[in-house]
């Protein structure tokens, strides 16, 4: 293998597309194709999972990512720093990963800020659980990473960036509206039909503890179903499904306007960080220092 195959590899791995990876380098597409065969040839692996929609890293390519790109990194810095084939207009994408909240909630004025403010930079958003983000900034497959929960990673740095509620959210009808008018506690809840978020989640995670705290044990709770949209679960709480955790961020509208009630979970209405998360063992590059200074003008 050489550095133009592992640099094709990283390109299309970034960009998600074969056809921008060639453009970005300056190469032909069937140029790009035969440098990753060649690597899958020689490694005898899979490196991609393709669709008609995009193409994503497979787990082997997952593990090549993380020795590659270190290793193309430092490749750019010494032709940055001898001034070969360096040009101003020269950008990096900025991989992010975000779990839910902030990808739906937060990013889409950060990101239309970040825009406005660096024309012609690029960026790629991907979004997943809190879990999973800590995972892809951990294995520096990604630059950046926004999450609703902190997991003990040695490498990761976070940044608080806003601090959220979460609540329970119940349709706005008689029954829900006299619990919230006379109960105190959150005893009630045991009887109640539970949506949950997935796995991983971190408005989930941080549900679990809440209850916890205030003694009420998350398993023996009647969940009837598990929903990663946030949207989706909003839309069956007002359909009278159950009711649910959720980050009052998610919700502000719908409880302004009357749709949905909110009850609190703690007298305090303590509050939980969203962070931005990255590898502090990898130096950022000029395009995501740029992006961290855009979210910490904006939030912090």
């Amino acid at each position: 293998m050489n550095l133009k195959q592992l640099e094709a590899f990283i390109e299309v791995a970034d960009s998600g597309s074969f056809s921008k990876a060639a453009k970005k380098l300056y190469l032909t597409q069937p140029t790009i194709s035969a440098h990753i065969l060649s690597l899958e040839k020689e490694l005898m692996i899979r490196l991609f999972v393709r669709n008609t929609k995009e193409v994503k890293l497979s787990k082997d390519g997952e593990t090549l990512y993380q020795y590659a790109k270190p290793m193309i990194e430092m490749q750019d810095k010494i032709k940055s720093e001898f001034g070969i084939n360096q040009k101003e207009e020269d950008t990096h994408c900025v991989n992010i990963a975000s779990s839910t909240v902030p990808a739906q909630y937060l990013l889409p004025d950060i990101l239309s800020n970040y825009s406005e403010r660096y024309t012609g930079e690029v960026f790629k958003l991907t979004e997943t659980d809190s879990e999973q983000v800590i995972d892809k900034v951990s294995k520096h497959l990604v630059d950046v990473g926004f999450t609703g929960t902190m997991l003990e990673k040695l490498n990761c740095k976070y940044l608080p960036i806003y601090q959220d509620e979460l609540v329970l959210v119940m349709p706005n009808n008689e029954k829900y509206r006299q619990i919230k008018e006379n109960e105190t506690s959150l005893t009630w809840i045991k009887n109640e039909s539970f949506i949950v978020r997935e796995e991983g989640s971190g408005t989930r995670k941080e549900s679990e503890r809440l209850l916890k705290k205030a003694g009420i044990d998350f398993t023996k709770l009647k969940v009837i179903a598990s929903i990663e949209n946030p949207e989706i679960i909003k839309t069956s709480i007002k359909n009278g499904m159950g009711i649910t955790i959720m980050s009052k961020l998610a919700v502000k509208k719908e409880i302004k306007q009357g749709e949905l009630l909110e009850f609190p979970l703690s007298l305090d209405k303590k509050k939980r960080n969203l962070y931005l998360v990255y590898n502090k063992n990898y130096q950022l590059s000029k395009s995501c220092e740029k992006f961290v200074n855009t979210v910490k003008s904006i939030c912090c």
